[in-house]
């Protein structure tokens, strides 16, 4: 099953739902909640009253003050969409009660609550799934599917995630608050954890880092090939950039986020070319008027539709009914806080002035 295809049947289960933080993010879980079919808001947690009770006369449900009250009232699944540091304070009870979760990135602040919540979920049995949304986004999904055709392996990937300040999740680093989404996709394309990090990082604003570059180099593949990935994320940048590009010795791949849009030039389509070339070079030719970008042949990445944050509620609701793994468990969860924890510590070692 893929992120843009989860199971369904004509007469789903209504599952009572809830969200707690209905912050800028939790706002959105709840909205969809009460718009999909098969759910039923039941209601929301927030510590802010006025805010909990706008989004319950919008959307419907009870305006809950406590976790507890929600347990109590009866609720199958739950979106929790509040600061990071209070995931482990929030989720365990819930595990606890056998309701199922979601957990907006990162899962936790640091690997010891991050390793006890999915320690939670593994004793309890309840089903726990971590929001890193990007692995539902479109153009997400098209480069995991081009991937899977195997005839890519890539030897190098470039992401960048830049935006301005929004003053959002500043409860924790540009690591935990941005470079999560793209650990985690990196950490489910290579299918393992990078053997070596290296990373430096600034902090302007607070005393956590707000730029960061890091580069991973994972463990070789089934054909010995090692890739390695420069990623860099920054909440300084003056426009909103999400970028990724992936080369290996068949393709090369770039896709857009924000444009929703991709480009693939494959070797074997333009092996005529490349070969022109390289004998015009042999002979000594000035190719400096050749125009590179009208030499190749190029294709677009054939990017669906969908709201990425829809397409991963559908199938966290679809788990929760059907019982089965989530795409993104608390496991996945762990490891990308692993890895972030790790860059932060390859960046302090480097020099960086971070806390």
């Amino acid at each position: 099953m893929t992120a843009t295809t989860p199971t369904t049947s004509t007469t789903p289960k209504t599952l009572r739902c809830a969200t707690v933080g209905v912050g800028k993010m939790g706002r959105h879980h709840a909205r969809l909640y009460a718009t999909s079919e098969g759910c039923d808001l039941v209601g929301v947690v927030d510590g802010n009253a006025e805010r909990a009770s706008k989004i319950t006369e919008e959307w419907g449900g009870k305006a809950f003050t406590t976790v507890r009250e929600l347990i109590d009232h009866g609720v199958d699944a739950v979106t929790v969409a509040t600061p990071t540091v209070t995931h482990r304070a929030i989720v365990e009870p819930l595990l606890e009660a056998g309701i199922a979760c979601l957990v907006e990135k990162p899962l936790a602040p640091d690997v010891a609550e991050a390793r006890a919540i999915a320690d939670c979920a593994k004793r309890t049995g309840s089903l726990l799934q971590v929001g890193h949304v990007v692995r539902y986004d479109p153009v997400m999904v098209a480069v995991r599917e081009l991937l899977a055709g195997g005839t890519m392996q890539p030897r190098f990937i470039e992401i960048d995630r830049v935006s301005p300040m929004t003053f959002r999740s500043v409860d924790v680093g540009v690591v935990l608050d941005m470079m999560i989404h793209d650990l985690d996709v990196l950490l489910m394309l290579m299918g393992a954890e990078p053997e070596e990090i290296h990373a430096n990082a600034v902090c302007v604003v607070g005393e956590a880092e707000d730029v960061c570059n890091a580069r991973l180099v994972f463990p070789a593949g089934k054909d010995g090939i090692r890739c390695t990935a420069n990623v860099t994320a920054s909440r300084l940048a003056l426009k909103t950039e999400r970028k990724i590009r992936l080369i290996s010795e068949d393709a090369y791949v770039s896709a857009d986020f924000v444009e929703k849009k991709g480009t693939v030039v494959r070797k074997t389509a333009n092996a005529s070319q490349l070969a022109d070339v390289r004998e015009r070079l042999k002979r000594g030719e000035d190719l400096s008027g050749v125009n590179y970008l009208e030499l190749i042949a190029m294709e677009p990445l054939h990017v669906g539709a969908g709201e990425p944050l829809k397409l991963q509620m559908l199938d966290f609701l679809d788990a929760v009914r059907h019982n089965r793994r989530p795409l993104v468990n608390a496991e996945d969860g762990f490891a990308a806080v692993r890895t972030a924890e790790r860059i932060v510590a390859a960046a302090k070692a480097a020099g960086a002035r971070m806390v």
